[in-house]
């Protein structure tokens, strides 16, 4: 039998398994802080003059924050969205003009000691006034309207992200796809032509944009002659074609005149155009290195030779996959992807039992930021994707990254926690 008092202080059921996931997450991030920065004048990891010491502060910081979303009513985030996204997209605009430039990205507030990074917060509230919106119109059928309105609601912070310019943050925000393709706003067609559009971005990148354009018209062609007695598939495919090709002149323009130097000689390496391994290619092959060091068993803790001598730059941020890789090796990494993905499971399955329809759509607005965060990151150290500079969530140093990436999870906790309770 249910006890009536049970959870009396959160308002519901917590479910603790994930809760436990994320408090997992975030040790593990904690030990490997200390492991990619160690300094042996400060071996504890409570030193206030390491990284690993302030990483301690911020998880501590966090609970009270988990604790916090978890206590606060649920009706509470659908009212506060729409002040929370306003409160954000002027924070967007207040770092244009005297947020601190760091690695070519004018994207941090100066605070005292401490930098606020407004565009981790952003996915937050984007995510909850999406959800509000959509919510509020889940009773009618999925139309264009909505679906503008919606978008709308994404690209704004995604405009303004660019201009600092961070494109690794701003390209998070478009996982959020996957909510309009979940609620019916985007057909499985349409997320197909998305697919197909970043198939064709590659090879474009990857070969000349007329190689990909004479495969292209060589494939409708085949298509043309199959279907030449009905007019309509040939119409289509024309059209298709000229619609593809258009795509590729574009992609070519943007990478010509739209990316940075920096970014398009990463993407260079990647697709093994150029081999610059002590530059451009350099963050790249001494990520590789260290992981693939680490070999089955790993090195042991603190004992990683490419991260004792600072070989990986930015090894406790965005490269701090390398560290798990190094010293745990590929059962360590085999560990904690399998945490990350029991993680976004239990996130899915948490969405599909909300009984509102804001809820639900806020839990998998919460998975495609995780996902896209997990996926990226770990991709780009082990050189599947170009690297643009974003935080594995949970476990990269940072505070605005583990306190919004904890606020995303524990107000979608909340929501489960009471599930009949929200509107």
């Amino acid at each position: 039998m249910n006890n009536p008092h049970r959870n009396k202080l959160f308002g519901g059921d917590v479910d603790w398994f994930t809760v436990l996931l994320w408090l997992l997450l975030c040790i593990i991030g904690w030990f490997n802080i200390q492991a990619a920065v160690f300094d042996p004048n400060y071996p504890s990891l409570f030193s206030m003059n390491t990284n690993y010491g302030k990483q301690s502060i911020y998880i501590f910081s966090a609970m009270l924050i988990a604790v916090t979303m978890l206590v606060v009513d649920a009706k509470f985030y659908s009212s506060i969205a729409p002040v929370l996204y306003a409160i954000t997209i002027l924070l967007l605009v207040t770092v244009l003009i005297v947020g601190r430039n760091v690695g070519g990205n004018q994207a941090w507030i100066p605070i005292g000691s401490f930098r606020l990074q407004p565009a981790e917060f952003a996915k937050l509230a984007t995510c909850l006034l999406l959800a509000r919106y959509l919510s509020a119109n889940s009773n009618r059928n999925p139309n264009l309207k909505t679906l503008f309105f919606g978008a709308a609601i994404v690209l704004l912070p995604v405009l303004l992200v660019l201009l600092q310019p961070d494109t690794g943050s701003a390209l998070a925000f478009f996982a959020l796809v996957f909510v309009f393709y979940r609620e019916g706003y985007i057909s499985g067609p349409w997320l197909l032509f998305g697919g197909l559009c970043i198939m064709l971005f590659v090879l474009t990148l990857a070969f000349s944009h007329w190689a990909v354009i004479l495969t292209l018209a060589a494939i409708c062609g085949l298509g043309i002659y199959y279907f030449r007695k009905k007019r309509k598939i040939i119409t289509n495919l024309v059209v298709l074609f000229a619609i593809c090709a258009a795509y590729v002149f574009c992609v070519e323009f943007v990478y010509d005149n739209v990316l940075q130097s920096h970014q398009r000689n990463r993407i260079d390496v990647i697709l093994g155009k150029i081999d610059d391994p002590r530059g451009q290619g350099y963050n790249l092959n001494q990520s590789k290195i260290a992981i693939g060091s680490g070999q089955f068993w790993g090195k042991g803790y603190l004992q990683g030779t490419q991260t004792k001598y600072n070989f990986v730059p930015e090894q406790s941020t965005d490269f701090i996959f390398c560290t798990i890789g190094e010293e745990w090796g590929f059962v360590g990494s085999m560990v904690v992807i399998g945490i990350y993905l029991t993680l976004l499971l239990r996130i899915v399955n948490i969405a599909e039992r909300q009984r509102t329809a804001f809820a639900r759509i806020y839990a998998y607005g919460v998975a495609c930021i995780l996902f896209f965060h997990f996926a990226i990151n770990i991709g780009m150290t082990i050189g599947i994707v170009p690297i643009i500079g974003i935080p594995l969530p949970f476990l990269s140093y940072g505070g605005s990254s583990l306190w919004s990436f904890t606020i995303l999870l524990f107000i979608m906790l909340k929501f489960d926690s009471n599930r009949k309770g929200i509107v």
